[in-house]
């Protein structure tokens, strides 16, 4: 008894940390290079930050586990320097990655905009290189107070992530950097770093798996930090200058989002080809099945054909009758005996040895 109570046990234990697994499976990944930076937490770590100089070293720390970005493929984090443009009241802040000595490639743009009324806003735009056409991420219009790991689980036991959820909306005015960007206190931001030559504290660190990367962060996709995903830019204008003026972009980069894309066509190609082929071979598994149909059909024609062959045996019988009465004429022509015209004859006649008349032979 005690030992199905424990395998019971234990059964219940599985089935309650697959449902678990399922609901923490919504990370928010997108199957390209930027899926190693996530914007959500960059944009949470921007708005806290006091200063942008504060904003880089904090993006790039290895303890924030916020960067997981390898561009140059050498199996280390990329370290992702910050530059300011303005444009009366209008920041716009670039992520970018210096990938080799001749290449930067734009990862990202952080747009804080006042409008004619005061009214400040705050997106990041993900480089469309690196994160697609038109990804976006602002604050949320409503905070929640907690993060349910997946917001489409529709089960008893949803499972709910202790994080520092936001009960309010975000009120971008009342960030830190914000406020130091729009207060006479603030100084332009220039980093002195490039390809080679970064900052001593920056560790090189080594690039984690994309999965575990994103497990790390799940809990910014579902609300409680108070961002959401949009497609709608608040100041088009502005960013249409960065992107027509200032954007940069790398080849390297480039080359191996186009031989990703050929190898999913390839993959796509084989599979259809394996579909195609497996179709083709069915048509020929029909087409044995009709052979065999024929086969079956000819050897039941050939059947009959031996039944008539067999019907027609008993016509045989009249030629052996012909022949025996041939062979009985040879035999009567065989014995012909004293009548002569026969080999052997005794009596009269024209054959050799005969005994009596005739007239061939030894004469006595």
């Amino acid at each position: 008894m005690k030992i199905r109570f424990l395998s019971f046990l234990v059964i219940a234990m599985s089935l309650f940390s697959l449902n678990a697994f399922s609901q923490t499976s919504d990370t928010g990944e997108l199957g390209l290079p930027g899926d190693n930076l996530d914007l959500y937490a960059v944009l949470d770590l921007f708005q806290k930050s006091k200063t942008i100089e504060d904003f880089e070293k904090s993006l790039n720390d290895e303890k924030t586990k916020i960067n997981n970005l390898d561009l140059n493929d050498d199996k280390k984090v990329d370290f992702i320097k910050v530059e300011t443009k303005k444009d009366g009241d209008d920041f716009t802040f670039i992520l970018r990655d210096p990938i080799s000595k001749t290449e930067t490639q734009d990862v990202a743009v952080i747009m804080v905009s006042k409008d004619k009324n005061k009214k400040i806003s705050l997106q990041i735009i993900g480089d469309k290189d690196l994160y697609g056409k038109d990804y976006i991420v602002e604050p949320a219009p409503k905070g929640s107070g907690g993060v349910t790991a997946n917001p489409a689980y529709t089960g008893t036991n949803p499972v709910t992530v202790n994080v520092p959820a936001s009960t309010t909306t975000v009120v971008v005015e009342q960030a830190p950097i914000v406020q130091y960007v729009y207060s006479p206190a603030y100084v332009p931001y220039y980093p002195p770093y490039y390809y080679g030559y970064y900052p001593p504290w920056f560790g090189f660190a080594t690039v984690m798996a994309v999965g575990i990367y994103r497990s790390n962060h799940y809990g910014y996709h579902g609300g409680g930090y108070g961002y959401h995903n949009t497609n709608v830019y608040v100041n088009h204008n502005n960013y249409n200058n960065y992107n027509n003026n200032s954007r940069n972009t790398s080849n390297r980069v480039s080359h191996n989002n186009i031989n990703s894309n050929n190898r999913n066509n390839v993959n796509n190609g084989n599979r259809n080809s394996n579909n195609s082929n497996r179709n083709t071979a069915s048509t020929r598994d029909a087409n044995r099945n009709s052979a065999s149909t024929r086969d079956a059909s000819n050897r039941n024609s050939a059947s009959t054909r031996d039944a008539n062959r067999s019907s027609s045996s008993s016509r045989p019988s009249a030629s052996n009758s012909m022949s025996s009465s041939r062979s009985g004429s040879g035999s009567s022509s065989f014995n012909r005996g004293s009548s002569g015209g026969g080999s052997y004859r005794s009596g009269g006649g024209g054959g050799g040895y005969r005994g009596g008349g005739g007239g061939g032979g030894r004469r006595r």
